[in-house]
């Protein structure tokens, strides 16, 4: 699976940005799709992921409430929808996926290696 992030930018704290991820290179049947984030000097960090064949959904504590991951077949796209962006929230974001047959679960969420990355997509919040 062949992944590509775009949708980032530099946006006041409060506001919202969508990010996009298309995939392309098989079927997503039996994928999950995630994001992930890391800022400078941290480690990765797992924010959201979405089961493509049941829509279930993982979300971190730090943005439930506040981020919305959702796809769009047709497009075979990925949208992590993020409001009430915080200066923390600041960091590079990846989408990657993850060959999952649990059609009727939760995606594979924090600690979980996913097998395919996309590029970043950097995500700037200012005060």
């Amino acid at each position: 699976v062949q992944l590509q992030a775009s949708g980032g930018g530099l946006v006041q704290a409060g506001g919202s940005l969508r990010l996009s991820c298309a995939a392309s290179g098989r079927p997503l049947s039996n994928f999950a799709l995630g994001w992930f984030r890391q800022a400078p000097g941290k480690e990765r960090e797992f924010v959201a992921a979405i089961n493509w064949s049941g829509g279930r959904t993982r979300y971190d504590d730090s943005v439930k409430g506040r981020f919305t991951i959702s796809s769009f077949k047709a497009r075979n796209t990925v949208f992590l929808q993020m409001n009430s962006l915080k200066l923390e929230d600041t960091a590079t974001h990846y989408c990657a996926a993850k060959f999952f047959k649990g059609g009727a679960y939760i995606p594979p969420g924090p600690g979980v290696p996913y097998d395919n990355w996309g590029q970043g997509t950097q995500v700037t919040v200012s005060s």
